[in-house]
């Protein structure tokens, strides 16, 4: 069951588009069925199988253009759009009405749906912009639960004193000094009587806001303080008391309203009415399960929040334990070439400041181009083997594609720098380290292959412990660090997946 939800769930996501789309047509054709009088569900998938064998380009772009944009150049790509939404489109919406007869079942709703489909696209088009360009609309982002059904509020207060004022000296709607509401929008009665759509609007909003009142007590007081803090007796009877002791005063002010007489008191005059109370209570209820999965979302984000403070703090001193460490090492490596005074030493220093600088500066930085890192490992192995009295057997085999992903800073020094303080140095023969970098696509392969003296058994000091904490808070899940030792070698592999 999981793994077709899965399925449905990645098909959805991948072709959003063409489903946006199929439910514009569905509005379209369900705004004319209104109209007839004796509307069916045959006319009904007449009218909507018709608007998309007509519209079926416009689909089959939508459903692809994901892989398009990926595969194909840029230029043939948005000439592809054009054509379809500067020409096919058009066409549609302004020269079909010419080359059909009047009054044909599918003249409307193909212009609507080619306009609404232009309107669309555009819509897609920018959003993917900005999402891409990471430029958000900031105030969406800002908006909280209780800002969002504030806005709602609003909004539907609007719309419904619009179709109030719209509906106004219309026999279908307003007759016995009644008025009901139709769907009505008539732009030149709300200007002509702007003062009575602002009557309606307040008490529109009133009405909605004390509605707002009871999810504000339950979002602040009621769930965060009494069920969190007292349980679910004294959360459903704190509630049943606050809507015992409000609502006979909020329903007396509704009562009041001209609004309510105008539309034929749908509040009743008496105010002490159970349905009053019912409707308070009800507001509770239906809130209750958003607020707690409100609550349970940002306890969930500071929980988050909190390991990835902790996992970059760790991070932070792990930088600051490899540092000192490297530094030690550089510094030794300077004092044994200074004693012999070899003509090696200021090309030394230059590199040791190379190597330093880009350990400091580096390491502050989440991934590096792997190219750096490359170098560096270079640097780091010529820098060894000035100062070295054996030339020992190293090879370095690379097999790097051209736009490789970039990778965390200083991982692969660790296992090279073990393998010259426990194979290299203290080889009293000839010693050898071989190493190995393959990437290809999103996986990378680093091997690390010294010899080994028969009597050093090489201690799991910081450096490799570090490495290992390492991997595990920026690779978790992404990486395969194996060291084995036998037959005087000592191999490490590290495996990262860079996806």
């Amino acid at each position: 069951m999981k793994r077709w939800i899965d399925r449905i769930y990645s098909l959805l996501k991948r072709h959003s588009a063409p489903l946006l789309f199929l439910g514009l047509y569905s509005w379209v054709v369900i705004n004319q069925m209104e109209e007839i009088q004796r509307a069916t569900w045959v006319i009904y998938l007449r009218n909507m199988l018709g608007l998309v064998v007509l519209l079926l380009p416009v689909l089959y772009f939508e459903w692809h253009k994901t892989n398009w944009k990926q595969r194909w150049p840029a230029r043939k790509y948005w000439l592809c759009w054009l054509v379809l939404f500067g020409l096919y489109l058009p066409f549609w919406l302004y020269g079909w009405s010419m080359i059909t007869q009047p009054g044909w079942w599918l003249t409307r709703e193909i212009m609507l749906s080619a306009m609404f489909s232009i309107i669309l696209e555009l819509v897609l088009v920018i959003n993917d912009f900005l999402q891409q360009s990471g430029r958000q609309w900031k105030w969406v982002q800002r908006l909280s639960l209780e800002r969002s059904i504030l806005l709602c509020i609003v909004l539907v207060s609007v719309i419904l004193s619009v179709m109030a004022v719209s509906s106004m000296n219309d026999p279908r709607y307003d007759y016995d000094n009644r008025l009901l509401l139709g769907f009505e929008f008539n732009a030149s009665k709300v200007i002509t009587h702007i003062h009575v759509f602002l009557a309606y609007f307040l008490q529109f909003l009133f009405l909605y806001a004390c509605g707002y009142f009871f999810f504000f007590l339950n979002n602040r007081i009621l769930v965060p303080v009494i069920l969190k803090q007292q349980g679910v007796v004294l959360y459903c009877l704190t509630g049943l008391a606050i809507v015992g002791v409000l609502y006979p005063v909020i329903g007396q002010m509704l009562a009041w309203l001209p609004l309510n007489k105008r539309l034929g008191y749908i509040f009743s005059e008496n105010p002490f009415r159970f349905e009053n109370g019912f409707g308070a209570v009800m507001v509770l209820l239906v809130s209750w399960p958003v607020v707690m999965a409100l609550q349970w979302s940002r306890q969930n984000q500071t929980i988050t929040a909190l390991e990835k403070e902790k996992a970059e703090a760790e991070l932070d001193l792990l930088h600051q334990q490899l540092n000192p460490h490297f530094f030690f090492n550089t510094l030794n490596n300077l004092y044994a070439l200074s004693l012999s005074q070899a003509k090696e030493t200021p090309d030394t220093i230059l590199r040791l400041s190379e190597l330093m600088r880009y350990t400091i500066y580096k390491a502050k930085e989440p991934v590096v181009a792997l190219s750096d890192e490359v170098k560096y490992l270079e640097d780091y192995i010529d820098l060894q083997q000035m100062r070295l009295k054996r030339t020992p057997d190293i090879r370095f085999e690379q097999s790097i594609q051209a736009q490789a992903p970039p990778v965390a800073p200083l991982l692969f020094i660790v296992l090279v720098e073990n393998a010259f303080k426990h194979g290299i140095e203290p080889a009293a023969e000839r010693a050898f380290l071989h190493l190995s970098l393959k990437v290809k696509g999103d996986r990378l392969q680093f091997v690390c292959v010294n010899s080994l003296e028969p009597a050093d058994q090489p201690v799991a000091g910081i450096g490799l412990k570090n490495l290992q904490r390492r991997l595990q808070l920026l690779y978790p899940g992404k990486h395969r660090l194996i060291t084995v030792q036998e037959n005087h070698t000592f191999k490490a592999e590290l495996e990262l997946d860079l996806s």
